[in-house]
């Protein structure tokens, strides 16, 4: 399930922003909630970590490696998300070793503060990952 509709600006390893919008077709609304759409928290940081994914790649490494989430630190939410809004996503690179990555990420509706977490990725090497798909090696 892709949840980034348009990569706005991408600096690889350093800062990338984009949206998604918002649509009444989204299946999670058909029970979150019945009457009262809410776009679940859990959504809106998916989003951003698929949006960090593609950044925190260098250059040439998006068909051996892919980045998969690994933490979730400094979750906020302050503004409900619901069908017709824009959600405005920003992820920056705080720091990288090895094959550890952490971003700051936050997204907004209309200007107004919708959520924000640090987020920790570990990137593995797709022969790695074929070969033992089991174990994700931090």
């Amino acid at each position: 399930m892709l949840l980034v509709d348009r990569i706005l600006k991408f600096e690889p390893m350093v800062h990338v922003s984009g949206y998604k919008n918002i649509t009444y077709n989204e299946p999670v609304f058909t029970g979150h909630f019945p009457g009262n759409p809410v776009l679940p928290g859990v959504y809106m940081i998916e989003a951003l970590a698929q949006l960090g994914g593609a950044m925190i790649l260098e250059p040439g490494d998006f068909s051996r490696k892919t980045p998969y989430l690994a933490g979730i630190d400094k979750a906020k939410f302050r503004r409900p998300v619901i069908p017709g809004d824009r959600l405005d996503m920003e992820v920056r690179m705080l720091r990288h070793k090895r094959n550890i990555g952490w971003v700051s990420a936050q997204a907004e509706v209309d200007g107004q503060f919708a959520c924000s977490a640090e987020l920790m990725f570990s990137i593995a090497s797709n022969t790695r990952m074929n070969s033992d798909s089991a174990v994700l090696h931090v």
